[in-house]
């Protein structure tokens, strides 16, 4: 059985901080990169099939393609001197690129 994604209090926080209002935090897993596969993270409208995670009266959403993918990941938010972004753990992934948003499996 896999285990939903967790999402942080931190990235709801931030969430709440950056005003998504009606639209959820997509996060999504894509063909592509330079390791194979890579994160689409954006602000979406929840649709019918999607796993919707809740915290702090946001909203995380993740499709039913997307979810084997990302089965145990943590999502959270990073502020760092380089940037503030939202992070994904991603006990799947068996390597990573530099810029943290390609990875193979």
């Amino acid at each position: 059985m896999n285990l939903p994604p967790k999402v942080t209090e931190r990235a709801f926080d931030r969430l709440s901080e950056i005003g998504a209002g009606a639209q959820a935090l997509r996060v999504a897993v894509e063909g592509g990169g330079c390791s194979g596969f890579q994160y689409d993270i954006r602000l979406d409208e929840p649709a019918e099939d999607d796993l919707v995670l809740e915290g702090k009266g946001q909203k995380v959403v993740v499709d039913p393609t997307s979810l084997p993918f990302l089965a145990g990941a943590v999502i959270d938010f990073t502020e760092e001197l380089i940037g503030a972004r939202f992070v994904i753990e991603n006990p799947n992934a068996t390597s990573s690129c530099g810029c943290g948003t390609s990875f193979s499996i």
